[in-house]
């Protein structure tokens, strides 16, 4: 496939794991019409709460669980390739789960999981918003990129973007595309979000598929949402600012391969 399509599924998730799995599978039978051979899934997609008690009693063990199970039929029943964004995978010996992204193939079987490895533990400016998510959720020590029908895939959540150093890896390890399903805040999204996306492209000469959280959630908790598909030149090819969705992009990845050997940027590096 020289220019497969990719598609990034934006949603509002709240506490009702079910109505949530419902969207989702909505929006994934709405990317297989688009000719999507994957689909990615936001950060925390099946679920976010009103407390950490309420997200402790949704996690699952490894392997199995009906968040895990409805993924999977998904990924079955479309046909389709999906990156499932992030959901809490419990540790053995940690009372925290991992912040997970499992991917699963287009038959539903699973082919990787990556562990959130940056965990987001800042106080914005202003003082208004203060996140602790290494309380809740144990971070993950290794990169992850995984061959799919659309190129190899680097794996990455949310604030993982703001550090350059883990796509390097990804790209050492033969990654094409990124992969970051987030669930940015406002400020934050608003400042910094598309630059961000698109300086790991450009950077890397990578695709990035970005799949966001968007709107207010039943923590009334606000987030910034404008799900992007970015090429590996920095330009973006499609988005949706706001509200759920399907946000679809063919990648060429002939023209990819080719900038790459025109601008051999990668191949200059004198550092790492």
């Amino acid at each position: 496939m020289n220019q497969p399509i990719v598609a990034a599924l934006q949603m509002t998730s709240y506490a009702d794991v079910a109505r949530n799995l419902d969207t989702a599978r909505r929006l994934v039978a709405r990317a297989r019409e688009g000719g999507a051979c994957l689909a990615l899934l936001p950060e925390n997609f099946c679920f976010m709460g009103r407390n950490e008690a309420e997200r402790r009693a949704i996690v699952e063990q490894d392997g199995e669980g009906p968040v895990q199970r409805a993924v999977a039929a998904m990924a079955r029943d479309a046909g389709i390739w999906i990156v499932a964004g992030t959901q809490p995978i419990a540790v053995p010996g940690d009372p925290r789960p991992a912040n997970a992204c499992i991917v699963y193939d287009a038959s539903g079987s699973r082919v990787a999981r990556y562990d959130k490895i940056h965990l987001f533990d800042v106080d914005l400016p202003g003082g208004r918003e203060g996140y602790r998510e290494s309380a809740n959720a144990v971070p993950g020590a290794k990169p992850v990129t995984v061959d799919t029908p659309a190129g190899r895939l680097g794996l990455t959540v949310c604030y993982d973007l703001r550090f350059p150093e883990l796509f390097r890896q990804l790209v050492s390890e033969g990654a094409e595309i990124f992969s970051v399903p987030s669930a940015f805040t406002v400020p934050t999204g608003r400042a910094h979000w598309e630059v961000l996306m698109r300086a790991r492209a450009i950077e890397n000469l990578c695709f990035v598929i970005a799949a966001a959280q968007s709107g207010i959630h039943d923590s009334n908790r606000e987030t910034y949402g404008d799900s992007l598909i970015v090429d590996h030149w920095g330009r973006v090819l499609a988005r949706q600012p706001r509200g759920t969705g399907v946000v679809l992009a063919a990648l060429d990845r002939e023209g990819q391969r080719a900038t790459r050997a025109e601008f051999p940027s990668l191949a200059h590096r004198a550092v790492g």
